[in-house]
């Protein structure tokens, strides 16, 4: 969709919106459908190619209008995340289906999902043990608690236990390592932990570190947790979109030992934001944890898979079924293996220039690099090129050392912006080496 069909399409939606105002008073107060509706309606699977605007547009009437009020809200939410989990190839056990015990969720941001899970495998942990020792005192329990991450790992993470009350240790990681967290060190960090009296029950895992892209074993890691049990969380903020392209969905093999999984189709699934998607193996974790039932939310599906959601007035899942629609399965992959391709391209042109330095693999859409030397030296370039204001990076410490991070991140870039980047960066970084004292 060009600019000059936007501008059409959006007069076009402000009219459909400001007729239904017009004729509110013609349409029913409550919706006249049986919960479970929706799902007959819409096909099982997100098309692999786009559908047309006009189609889509046309099933808001069809499908979305007669549950407006509700069910169509949560039901909507539940499927998109089936389709989502499709096109992801996820493990049946995070299909919610129609009678799956899993299912997804949309929550605002990778931080809230990772609190999320938190406070469902504290709640998790805590009935285990009361269940086989009714008279210790939940105190002493959570007081005893340890959750686990990488030292790669996004800082919401650390503050996720800080909210819960709950101590998170880091797990150290090596460059030789490339900054995944290894199998062995978790399972020595527990051991350790429990002849300290302390109780393991969670561990944080990541796909795509922040600072450099880095993926944790989770096939070696996912069996450790499911053996002590441990609650297994991965966190695919950023990379998790590109596991719908079969060339990365290796990237997530491991999934079927983790009890919670999200990533943010805002941030390279071309869905604006708030939408943070996350599924669980068993969303009795997730109810149990956070179930209030006063008078006015009780109804008859409340423990149907159709109504795993967290607020039904939100209705981010439209933006998913419009995003879905419009560009197909295909659309997306495409989209993805575009921004991997320009990343090589600018890889390829950092490792051309002797006086750089790839710092990290370049996996995705993100490639790690600095000027070989200081980190004064890297950070008096990182100054440079932002002070400039045609582009913008964001750094990231790597052993020690100061690493400039180059991130795919736009719909519209394009190979010629990638050079016009690099061609700005090395003329700074030329002015910011004779600067240097000889």
């Amino acid at each position: 969709m060009d600019t000059t069909e936007f501008r059409r399409r959006g007069k076009e939606m402000v009219d459909l919106i400001a007729d239904y105002l017009e004729n509110i008073e013609q349409r029913t107060v409550y919706p006249d459908v049986e919960p479970g509706y929706l799902r007959s309606l819409i096909p099982e699977e997100a098309p692999e190619e786009p559908d047309t605007y006009e189609d889509v547009v046309k099933d808001i009437e069809r499908v979305i209008m007669p549950g407006a009020a509700s069910p169509a809200c949560t039901e909507l939410e539940t499927v998109m995340m089936d389709w989502l989990g499709k096109m992801l190839k996820l493990p049946e056990d995070f299909i919610a289906g129609t009678h799956g015990q899993g299912g997804g969720v949309i929550q605002g941001t990778a931080s809230e999902a990772t609190l999320v899970a938190l406070l469902a495998a504290r709640c998790r942990a805590v009935r285990m043990i009361l269940a086989s020792d009714p008279q210790r005192p939940e105190t002493g329990i959570t007081s005893k608690l340890v959750a686990y991450s990488s030292d790669q790992a996004h800082c919401s993470v650390e503050r996720a236990g800080m909210i819960a009350g709950v101590r998170m240790k880091k797990i150290p990681t090596e460059q030789s390592d490339k900054y995944a967290v290894q199998g062995e060190t978790l399972r020595r960090m527990i051991q350790e932990d429990k002849a300290a009296g302390l109780i393991p029950f969670y561990f944080c895992a990541t796909l795509g570190t922040t600072p450099s892209c880095a993926f944790d074993h989770i096939t070696e890691l996912g069996p450790i947790c499911n053996a002590e049990k441990i609650w297994m969380h991965i966190d695919a903020a950023y990379a998790g979109s590109s596991f719908i392209c079969p060339e990365f969905r290796p990237l997530l093999n491991g999934i079927e030992f983790a009890d919670s999984f999200n990533f943010n189709a805002h941030k390279w699934l071309l869905v604006n934001f708030d939408c943070s998607t996350m599924w669980v193996k068993k969303r009795s974790d997730l109810i149990g944890a956070f179930e209030m039932d006063p008078l006015y939310l009780k109804h008859d599906h409340q423990e149907s898979g159709r109504y795993f959601c967290t607020d039904n007035s939100l209705f981010r899942s439209l933006k998913m079924w419009f995003v879905f629609r419009i560009y197909g399965l295909k659309g997306l992959q495409d989209y993805i293996r575009k921004h991997v391709e320009l990343a090589k391209e600018f890889e390829s042109l950092v490792r051309a220039d002797q006086r750089f330095e790839i710092s990290a693999d370049v996996v995705l859409g993100l490639v790690c690099f600095r000027l070989k030397g200081s980190n004064e030296v890297n950070e008096t370039l990182l100054k440079r090129i932002n002070n400039g204001r045609k582009i913008h990076l964001v750094p990231c410490l790597l052993s020690g050392q100061f690493v400039l991070r180059f991130a795919l991140c736009a719909r519209t870039t394009e190979s010629r912006h990638i050079r016009e980047a690099w061609q700005l960066i090395t003329q700074l970084a030329e002015e910011v080496m004779q600067e240097l004292p000889h």
